[in-house]
Protein backbone atom coordinates (compact mmCIF):
# COMPACT_ATOMS: atom_id res chain seq x y z
CA UNK A 1 0.00 0.00 0.00
CA UNK A 2 1.49 3.42 -0.87
CA UNK A 3 1.34 5.91 1.85
CA UNK A 4 0.46 9.26 1.09
CA UNK A 5 0.37 11.42 3.93
CA UNK A 6 1.89 13.94 4.92
CA UNK A 7 4.79 14.14 7.58
CA UNK A 8 2.37 16.94 9.95
CA UNK A 9 -0.70 14.01 8.98
CA UNK A 10 1.53 11.38 10.75
CA UNK A 11 2.62 13.22 14.14
CA UNK A 12 1.58 11.46 16.98
CA UNK A 13 1.99 13.36 20.36
CA UNK A 14 3.18 10.57 22.35
CA UNK A 15 6.28 9.86 20.41
CA UNK A 16 9.08 11.97 20.10
CA UNK A 17 12.22 12.23 18.07
CA UNK A 18 14.28 13.99 20.42
CA UNK A 19 14.66 14.02 24.08
CA UNK A 20 17.45 16.99 26.44
CA UNK A 21 18.08 14.14 29.60
CA UNK A 22 18.64 16.37 32.59
CA UNK A 23 20.18 13.85 35.25
CA UNK A 24 22.63 14.97 37.85
CA UNK A 25 21.98 18.57 37.83
CA UNK A 26 23.21 18.35 33.89
CA UNK A 27 21.11 20.69 31.82
CA UNK A 28 22.37 20.49 28.23
CA UNK A 29 20.24 23.11 27.12
CA UNK A 30 21.83 25.62 29.37
CA UNK A 31 25.11 24.72 26.89
CA UNK A 32 23.14 25.72 23.69
CA UNK A 33 22.33 28.99 22.18
CA UNK A 34 19.31 30.33 24.51
CA UNK A 35 17.86 31.67 21.10
CA UNK A 36 17.43 28.25 19.68
CA UNK A 37 15.56 26.57 22.86
CA UNK A 38 12.01 26.24 22.78
CA UNK A 39 9.77 25.10 25.12
CA UNK A 40 6.96 24.17 22.43
CA UNK A 41 8.49 23.28 18.65
CA UNK A 42 5.73 24.88 16.91
CA UNK A 43 4.56 22.99 13.78
CA UNK A 44 7.04 20.57 14.10
CA UNK A 45 5.44 16.48 13.80
CA UNK A 46 5.95 14.56 17.30
CA UNK A 47 7.73 10.99 15.11
CA UNK A 48 10.00 8.28 16.61
CA UNK A 49 13.30 8.73 14.38
CA UNK A 50 12.64 5.85 12.36
CA UNK A 51 9.64 6.47 11.42
CA UNK A 52 10.77 10.29 10.04
CA UNK A 53 13.64 8.00 8.24
CA UNK A 54 11.40 6.00 6.50
CA UNK A 55 8.96 9.11 5.41
CA UNK A 56 11.75 10.68 3.78
CA UNK A 57 13.28 7.78 2.08
CA UNK A 58 9.67 6.61 0.51
CA UNK A 59 9.40 10.35 -0.77
CA UNK A 60 13.10 9.53 -2.10
CA UNK A 61 11.79 6.75 -4.07
CA UNK A 62 9.04 7.82 -6.02
CA UNK A 63 11.47 10.84 -7.37
CA UNK A 64 11.56 10.48 -11.30
CA UNK A 65 14.87 11.16 -13.56
CA UNK A 66 17.49 10.23 -15.81
CA UNK A 67 18.85 8.06 -13.30
CA UNK A 68 15.51 5.79 -12.76
CA UNK A 69 14.14 6.43 -16.36
CA UNK A 70 13.86 7.53 -20.04
CA UNK A 71 13.03 11.34 -19.59
CA UNK A 72 12.30 12.43 -23.57
CA UNK A 73 12.55 16.13 -22.14
CA UNK A 74 12.13 17.81 -25.99
CA UNK A 75 14.54 20.94 -25.99
CA UNK A 76 16.43 19.81 -22.53
CA UNK A 77 18.06 16.88 -23.17
CA UNK A 78 17.58 14.80 -20.13
CA UNK A 79 20.93 12.17 -20.84
CA UNK A 80 22.57 9.76 -18.68
CA UNK A 81 25.83 11.46 -17.08
CA UNK A 82 28.64 9.29 -16.27
CA UNK A 83 29.24 8.17 -12.70
CA UNK A 84 32.83 8.89 -12.98
CA UNK A 85 32.98 11.90 -13.40
CA UNK A 86 30.74 12.98 -10.10
CA UNK A 87 33.58 10.90 -8.31
CA UNK A 88 36.15 12.95 -9.65
CA UNK A 89 34.57 15.92 -8.97
CA UNK A 90 34.38 14.83 -5.34
CA UNK A 91 37.84 14.13 -4.96
CA UNK A 92 39.49 15.49 -2.72
CA UNK A 93 41.98 18.05 -3.67
CA UNK A 94 38.93 19.54 -6.24
CA UNK A 95 36.35 19.24 -3.23
CA UNK A 96 37.78 20.59 -0.41
CA UNK A 97 39.97 23.52 -1.83
CA UNK A 98 38.77 26.90 -0.67
CA UNK A 99 38.45 28.97 -4.16
CA UNK A 100 40.32 31.88 -3.26
CA UNK A 101 43.25 29.83 -1.84
CA UNK A 102 46.47 30.99 -3.04
CA UNK A 103 47.69 30.61 -6.64
CA UNK A 104 50.37 28.59 -5.66
CA UNK A 105 48.63 25.64 -3.65
CA UNK A 106 45.91 25.24 -6.44
CA UNK A 107 47.76 24.70 -9.67
CA UNK A 108 46.35 21.84 -10.36
CA UNK A 109 42.63 23.17 -9.99
CA UNK A 110 43.45 26.34 -12.14
CA UNK A 111 44.88 24.23 -15.05
CA UNK A 112 41.56 22.40 -15.01
CA UNK A 113 39.75 25.78 -15.55
CA UNK A 114 42.65 26.81 -18.02
CA UNK A 115 42.31 23.66 -20.17
CA UNK A 116 38.66 23.31 -20.02
CA UNK A 117 38.24 26.71 -21.58
CA UNK A 118 40.32 26.31 -24.02
CA UNK A 119 38.86 22.71 -24.98
CA UNK A 120 35.32 24.68 -25.18
CA UNK A 121 36.78 27.23 -27.54
CA UNK A 122 37.84 24.70 -29.80
CA UNK A 123 34.49 22.46 -29.20
CA UNK A 124 32.73 25.97 -30.15
CA UNK A 125 35.10 27.50 -32.88
CA UNK A 126 35.28 30.37 -30.27
CA UNK A 127 38.25 32.55 -30.02
CA UNK A 128 38.08 32.52 -25.93
CA UNK A 129 35.40 31.27 -23.18
CA UNK A 130 34.61 32.86 -19.98
CA UNK A 131 34.24 30.13 -17.53
CA UNK A 132 32.39 32.48 -14.87
CA UNK A 133 28.75 31.69 -15.51
CA UNK A 134 26.72 29.52 -13.59
CA UNK A 135 24.00 28.32 -15.71
CA UNK A 136 22.78 28.97 -19.27
CA UNK A 137 20.68 31.32 -18.94
CA UNK A 138 23.43 33.46 -16.88
CA UNK A 139 25.77 32.95 -19.76
CA UNK A 140 23.06 34.12 -22.10
CA UNK A 141 23.17 37.00 -19.75
CA UNK A 142 26.53 37.23 -19.55
CA UNK A 143 27.04 36.87 -23.10
CA UNK A 144 24.43 39.77 -23.66
CA UNK A 145 26.08 42.60 -21.66
CA UNK A 146 29.06 41.54 -23.63
CA UNK A 147 27.36 42.45 -27.10
CA UNK A 148 25.97 45.70 -25.10
CA UNK A 149 29.64 46.85 -23.78
CA UNK A 150 30.81 46.65 -27.21
CA UNK A 151 28.80 48.97 -28.87
CA UNK A 152 28.59 51.23 -26.17
CA UNK A 153 32.78 51.16 -26.41
CA UNK A 154 32.21 52.03 -30.22
CA UNK A 155 29.82 54.76 -28.89
CA UNK A 156 26.58 53.41 -30.64
CA UNK A 157 23.48 53.26 -28.98
CA UNK A 158 22.09 49.80 -29.83
CA UNK A 159 18.91 48.70 -27.97
CA UNK A 160 17.31 46.12 -30.17
CA UNK A 161 17.53 42.45 -30.06
CA UNK A 162 16.10 40.13 -32.60
CA UNK A 163 14.69 36.32 -31.70
CA UNK A 164 13.29 34.35 -33.62
CA UNK A 165 9.76 32.59 -32.65
CA UNK A 166 11.65 29.27 -33.32
CA UNK A 167 14.39 30.22 -30.41
CA UNK A 168 15.10 28.90 -26.94
CA UNK A 169 12.46 30.06 -24.50
CA UNK A 170 14.83 31.87 -22.36
CA UNK A 171 16.71 34.20 -24.82
CA UNK A 172 13.59 37.50 -24.90
CA UNK A 173 13.84 36.36 -21.03
CA UNK A 174 17.60 37.32 -21.00
CA UNK A 175 17.69 40.43 -23.86
CA UNK A 176 14.87 41.88 -21.58
CA UNK A 177 16.98 41.12 -18.52
CA UNK A 178 19.84 42.72 -20.32
CA UNK A 179 18.24 46.02 -21.05
CA UNK A 180 17.25 45.09 -24.28
CA UNK A 181 13.72 45.75 -25.99
CA UNK A 182 13.35 42.12 -27.83
CA UNK A 183 11.78 41.76 -31.36
CA UNK A 184 10.73 38.42 -32.55
CA UNK A 185 11.65 36.93 -35.94
CA UNK A 186 8.63 34.78 -37.79
CA UNK A 187 9.51 31.44 -39.10
CA UNK A 188 8.51 30.45 -42.56
CA UNK A 189 5.95 27.77 -43.74
CA UNK A 190 9.00 24.99 -43.43
CA UNK A 191 9.96 26.20 -39.49
CA UNK A 192 13.11 28.49 -40.78
CA UNK A 193 13.70 32.27 -40.04
CA UNK A 194 12.12 33.87 -42.40
CA UNK A 195 14.26 36.09 -44.12
CA UNK A 196 11.75 38.18 -45.76
CA UNK A 197 10.94 39.12 -41.80
CA UNK A 198 14.32 39.26 -41.21
CA UNK A 199 15.15 41.99 -43.80
CA UNK A 200 12.11 44.08 -42.40
CA UNK A 201 13.20 43.93 -38.91
CA UNK A 202 16.98 44.66 -39.35
CA UNK A 203 17.40 48.49 -38.43
CA UNK A 204 21.11 50.54 -37.25
CA UNK A 205 19.24 50.35 -33.37
CA UNK A 206 19.20 46.12 -33.49
CA UNK A 207 22.80 45.05 -31.14
CA UNK A 208 22.38 41.27 -31.91
CA UNK A 209 19.89 38.17 -33.40
CA UNK A 210 19.87 35.56 -30.72
CA UNK A 211 19.61 31.88 -32.75
CA UNK A 212 18.78 28.70 -31.48
CA UNK A 213 20.65 25.98 -33.71
CA UNK A 214 18.85 23.31 -34.17
CA UNK A 215 15.92 25.34 -33.44
CA UNK A 216 13.29 23.87 -31.39
CA UNK A 217 11.68 22.40 -34.06
CA UNK A 218 14.75 19.99 -35.10
CA UNK A 219 15.64 22.61 -37.60
CA UNK A 220 19.19 23.34 -38.38
CA UNK A 221 18.70 26.27 -40.18
CA UNK A 222 19.42 26.25 -44.16
CA UNK A 223 20.12 29.70 -44.84
CA UNK A 224 22.32 30.52 -42.07
CA UNK A 225 25.15 32.02 -44.32
CA UNK A 226 22.25 34.25 -45.98
CA UNK A 227 21.45 35.28 -42.00
CA UNK A 228 24.93 35.49 -41.42
CA UNK A 229 25.94 38.12 -44.47
CA UNK A 230 22.66 40.10 -43.74
CA UNK A 231 23.44 40.66 -39.96
CA UNK A 232 27.17 41.18 -40.19
CA UNK A 233 26.30 43.67 -43.00
CA UNK A 234 25.58 46.23 -40.53
CA UNK A 235 27.68 44.70 -37.71
CA UNK A 236 25.03 42.96 -36.34
CA UNK A 237 26.03 40.55 -33.34
CA UNK A 238 25.12 37.02 -34.06
CA UNK A 239 24.44 35.20 -30.81
CA UNK A 240 24.46 31.24 -30.72
CA UNK A 241 22.36 29.53 -27.26
CA UNK A 242 24.01 26.24 -27.05
CA UNK A 243 20.76 24.57 -25.71
CA UNK A 244 21.13 22.42 -29.03
CA UNK A 245 24.47 21.90 -29.06
CA UNK A 246 23.97 18.37 -28.47
CA UNK A 247 22.69 17.84 -32.00
CA UNK A 248 26.30 19.25 -33.48
CA UNK A 249 28.23 18.44 -31.42
CA UNK A 250 32.14 17.66 -32.67
CA UNK A 251 30.48 17.73 -36.38
CA UNK A 252 29.80 21.67 -36.73
CA UNK A 253 31.30 24.75 -34.78
CA UNK A 254 28.86 28.05 -34.23
CA UNK A 255 32.14 30.28 -34.54
CA UNK A 256 32.87 28.59 -38.28
CA UNK A 257 29.50 28.93 -39.01
CA UNK A 258 29.68 32.96 -38.47
CA UNK A 259 28.57 33.47 -34.81
CA UNK A 260 29.96 36.03 -32.70
CA UNK A 261 29.14 35.02 -29.15
CA UNK A 262 27.95 31.54 -28.12
CA UNK A 263 27.16 30.07 -24.33
CA UNK A 264 27.06 26.51 -23.75
CA UNK A 265 24.88 24.69 -21.68
CA UNK A 266 27.33 21.84 -19.86
CA UNK A 267 24.15 20.09 -18.45
CA UNK A 268 22.87 19.47 -21.61
CA UNK A 269 25.81 18.42 -23.69
CA UNK A 270 28.92 17.85 -21.46
CA UNK A 271 27.72 15.76 -18.81
CA UNK A 272 26.82 17.94 -15.54
CA UNK A 273 23.72 17.36 -13.59
CA UNK A 274 20.66 19.22 -15.09
CA UNK A 275 18.10 21.11 -12.93
CA UNK A 276 18.11 19.53 -8.74
CA UNK A 277 21.26 17.90 -9.62
CA UNK A 278 22.90 21.32 -10.08
CA UNK A 279 24.86 23.58 -9.47
CA UNK A 280 24.89 24.03 -12.93
CA UNK A 281 27.55 26.63 -15.83
CA UNK A 282 26.95 28.56 -18.92
CA UNK A 283 30.36 29.26 -20.09
CA UNK A 284 30.13 31.99 -23.06
CA UNK A 285 32.93 31.95 -26.03
CA UNK A 286 33.03 35.11 -27.59
CA UNK A 287 35.54 36.17 -31.36
CA UNK A 288 38.33 37.89 -31.06
CA UNK A 289 36.14 41.32 -30.96
CA UNK A 290 35.01 40.49 -28.04
CA UNK A 291 37.10 39.07 -26.03
CA UNK A 292 38.04 42.56 -24.09
CA UNK A 293 34.49 42.94 -22.84
CA UNK A 294 34.42 39.02 -21.23
CA UNK A 295 34.14 38.56 -17.51
CA UNK A 296 37.05 40.11 -15.56
CA UNK A 297 38.81 36.82 -14.51
CA UNK A 298 40.64 34.81 -16.39
CA UNK A 299 43.42 31.80 -16.09
CA UNK A 300 46.64 32.44 -18.15
CA UNK A 301 49.71 30.30 -18.11
CA UNK A 302 53.11 31.61 -18.54
CA UNK A 303 56.73 30.69 -17.21
CA UNK A 304 55.79 27.18 -15.92
CA UNK A 305 52.74 28.85 -13.86
CA UNK A 306 49.16 29.20 -14.01
CA UNK A 307 47.85 32.26 -12.67
CA UNK A 308 44.40 34.28 -12.26
CA UNK A 309 44.79 37.42 -14.20
CA UNK A 310 42.04 40.43 -14.86
CA UNK A 311 40.98 41.50 -18.86
CA UNK A 312 41.01 45.21 -17.84
CA UNK A 313 39.33 47.96 -18.53
CA UNK A 314 36.88 47.28 -21.27
CA UNK A 315 35.37 44.01 -18.95
CA UNK A 316 32.05 43.72 -18.11
CA UNK A 317 33.31 42.94 -14.68
CA UNK A 318 32.50 39.87 -12.14
CA UNK A 319 29.08 38.19 -12.73
CA UNK A 320 29.33 36.00 -10.07
CA UNK A 321 31.08 34.98 -6.59
CA UNK A 322 34.46 33.30 -7.54
CA UNK A 323 35.99 31.79 -10.50
CA UNK A 324 33.00 29.76 -11.63
CA UNK A 325 31.13 26.31 -10.64
CA UNK A 326 34.60 24.97 -10.38
CA UNK A 327 32.79 21.17 -9.71
CA UNK A 328 30.81 21.27 -13.07
CA UNK A 329 33.84 22.56 -14.76
CA UNK A 330 35.61 19.69 -13.56
CA UNK A 331 32.97 17.69 -14.86
CA UNK A 332 32.46 18.38 -18.03
CA UNK A 333 36.42 18.36 -18.47
CA UNK A 334 36.40 14.92 -17.38
CA UNK A 335 33.98 14.09 -20.10
CA UNK A 336 35.76 16.06 -22.54
CA UNK A 337 39.15 14.32 -21.80
CA UNK A 338 37.43 10.93 -21.33
CA UNK A 339 35.70 10.66 -25.04
CA UNK A 340 38.20 13.16 -26.96
CA UNK A 341 37.80 14.92 -30.43
CA UNK A 342 36.53 11.47 -32.29
CA UNK A 343 34.08 10.91 -28.86
CA UNK A 344 32.65 13.84 -29.22
CA UNK A 345 31.73 13.61 -32.37
CA UNK A 346 29.96 9.87 -32.01
CA UNK A 347 28.20 11.22 -29.26
CA UNK A 348 26.14 14.28 -31.32
CA UNK A 349 26.02 11.36 -34.01
CA UNK A 350 24.28 9.23 -31.74
CA UNK A 351 21.75 12.37 -31.13
CA UNK A 352 20.83 12.47 -34.25
CA UNK A 353 20.47 8.66 -34.85
CA UNK A 354 18.71 8.13 -32.24
CA UNK A 355 16.30 10.89 -32.60
CA UNK A 356 15.73 9.89 -36.68
CA UNK A 357 15.11 6.15 -35.09
CA UNK A 358 12.82 7.17 -33.12
CA UNK A 359 10.92 9.31 -35.63
CA UNK A 360 10.71 6.41 -38.55
CA UNK A 361 9.10 3.88 -35.72
CA UNK A 362 6.35 6.89 -35.23
CA UNK A 363 6.07 8.24 -38.59
CA UNK A 364 2.89 5.84 -40.18
CA UNK A 365 0.43 7.12 -37.20
CA UNK A 366 1.98 10.55 -35.96
CA UNK A 367 2.00 14.05 -37.89
CA UNK A 368 5.61 14.83 -37.23
CA UNK A 369 6.35 18.47 -38.06
CA UNK A 370 9.48 18.26 -39.72
CA UNK A 371 9.37 14.31 -40.85
CA UNK A 372 11.81 14.63 -43.97
CA UNK A 373 14.49 17.05 -41.87
CA UNK A 374 15.14 15.63 -38.18
CA UNK A 375 18.01 16.57 -36.43
CA UNK A 376 18.18 15.79 -32.39
CA UNK A 377 15.07 16.16 -31.71
CA UNK A 378 11.61 16.44 -33.46
CA UNK A 379 7.80 17.68 -32.81
CA UNK A 380 4.51 15.36 -32.86
CA UNK A 381 0.93 17.35 -33.68
CA UNK A 382 -1.84 16.29 -32.51
CA UNK A 383 -4.30 18.90 -33.16
CA UNK A 384 -6.49 17.08 -35.59
CA UNK A 385 -6.58 13.95 -32.91
CA UNK A 386 -7.19 15.23 -29.90
CA UNK A 387 -10.29 17.43 -31.09
CA UNK A 388 -11.88 14.22 -32.65
CA UNK A 389 -11.39 12.37 -29.50
CA UNK A 390 -12.50 15.35 -27.30
CA UNK A 391 -9.12 15.18 -25.69
CA UNK A 392 -6.01 18.13 -24.58
CA UNK A 393 -2.49 17.45 -25.10
CA UNK A 394 -1.84 17.03 -21.09
CA UNK A 395 -4.41 13.86 -21.25
CA UNK A 396 -2.43 11.97 -23.90
CA UNK A 397 0.85 13.34 -21.60
CA UNK A 398 -0.64 12.05 -18.66
CA UNK A 399 -1.45 8.91 -19.82
CA UNK A 400 2.23 8.54 -20.92
CA UNK A 401 3.40 8.80 -17.15
CA UNK A 402 0.96 5.37 -16.37
CA UNK A 403 3.58 3.51 -18.74
CA UNK A 404 6.78 4.56 -16.40
CA UNK A 405 8.02 7.70 -18.57
CA UNK A 406 7.92 11.22 -18.26
CA UNK A 407 6.50 12.94 -20.52
CA UNK A 408 7.73 15.06 -23.22
CA UNK A 409 7.70 18.79 -23.86
CA UNK A 410 3.88 19.88 -24.24
CA UNK A 411 2.71 22.86 -26.74
CA UNK A 412 6.37 24.00 -27.59
CA UNK A 413 7.07 25.35 -29.55
CA UNK A 414 3.56 24.55 -30.96
CA UNK A 415 0.16 24.82 -29.61
CA UNK A 416 -0.84 20.63 -29.15
CA UNK A 417 2.56 18.89 -29.75
CA UNK A 418 4.80 16.62 -28.05
CA UNK A 419 8.36 17.51 -28.61
CA UNK A 420 10.36 14.76 -28.34
CA UNK A 421 14.66 14.51 -27.15
CA UNK A 422 15.44 10.92 -26.98
CA UNK A 423 19.33 11.86 -26.66
CA UNK A 424 22.28 9.60 -27.57
CA UNK A 425 22.54 8.19 -24.05
CA UNK A 426 19.65 5.82 -24.25
CA UNK A 427 19.78 2.27 -26.20
CA UNK A 428 17.71 0.85 -29.10
CA UNK A 429 15.69 -1.41 -26.48
CA UNK A 430 14.69 1.54 -25.17
CA UNK A 431 13.22 3.40 -28.08
CA UNK A 432 11.64 0.39 -29.32
CA UNK A 433 9.80 0.28 -25.94
CA UNK A 434 9.32 3.65 -25.90
CA UNK A 435 8.10 4.05 -29.31
CA UNK A 436 5.77 1.04 -28.81
CA UNK A 437 3.80 2.68 -25.63
CA UNK A 438 3.31 5.39 -28.38
CA UNK A 439 1.81 4.04 -30.85
CA UNK A 440 -0.75 1.96 -27.92
CA UNK A 441 -1.44 5.37 -26.72
CA UNK A 442 -2.44 6.53 -29.83
CA UNK A 443 -4.75 3.63 -30.27
CA UNK A 444 -6.39 4.35 -26.74
CA UNK A 445 -6.70 8.07 -27.69
CA UNK A 446 -8.86 6.85 -30.90
CA UNK A 447 -10.91 3.99 -29.19
CA UNK A 448 -11.06 4.62 -25.81
CA UNK A 449 -10.16 8.60 -24.56
CA UNK A 450 -11.80 8.04 -21.32
CA UNK A 451 -8.94 6.02 -20.54
CA UNK A 452 -6.69 9.42 -21.38
CA UNK A 453 -8.80 11.93 -19.31
CA UNK A 454 -8.45 9.95 -15.81
CA UNK A 455 -4.51 9.25 -16.42
CA UNK A 456 -2.41 9.14 -14.56
CA UNK A 457 -3.83 6.21 -12.36
CA UNK A 458 -0.75 3.95 -11.63
CA UNK A 459 1.30 6.80 -9.93
CA UNK A 460 1.40 7.65 -6.34
CA UNK A 461 -0.53 10.93 -7.10
CA UNK A 462 -3.04 11.19 -9.82
CA UNK A 463 -4.59 13.95 -11.68
CA UNK A 464 -3.85 17.05 -10.91
CA UNK A 465 -5.19 20.75 -11.48
CA UNK A 466 -1.64 21.77 -12.96
CA UNK A 467 -2.87 24.73 -13.96
CA UNK A 468 -4.96 25.87 -10.88
CA UNK A 469 -1.40 25.01 -8.64
CA UNK A 470 0.53 27.31 -11.62
CA UNK A 471 -1.44 29.76 -10.90
CA UNK A 472 -2.58 30.07 -7.37
CA UNK A 473 0.06 27.79 -6.01
CA UNK A 474 -0.12 27.42 -1.43
CA UNK A 475 3.29 28.65 -0.21
CA UNK A 476 2.43 28.00 3.32
CA UNK A 477 0.21 25.91 4.62
CA UNK A 478 -1.72 26.15 8.43
CA UNK A 479 -1.03 23.23 10.57
CA UNK A 480 -3.37 24.14 12.84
Amino acid sequence: MIDKNLIFEKSNDSLSSYNFFKEDGFDITKHLPQNLIREELEVFPDMSEGEVVRHYIRLSNRNFGVDTGFYPLGSCTMKYNPKINEKISKMDPFANMHPYSSEDRVQGNLEVMYKAAQDLAEITGMDEVSIAPCAGAHGELTGLYVIDAYFKDKGEVRDVILVPDSAHGTNPASANVAGFKVVTVKSDANGFVSIEDLQVKIGDNVAALMLTNPNTLGLYEKNIETIVDICHKKDIQLYYDGANLNAILGISRPGDAGFDVAHLNLHKSLSTPHGGGGPGSGPVGVKKHLKAFLPNEKVTFADKKYKITGRGDKSIGKVRAFYCNFSVIIKSYAYIVTLGAEGLRKSGLLALLNANYLGYLLKDKFDIATKDHIMHEFVILLEKELRDSGLGIMDFAKRILDYGYHAPTVSFPLHNCLMIEPTETETIEVLDKFAETMLKIYDEMKNAPDLLKNSPTKTPIKRVDDITAARQPILKYDFQ
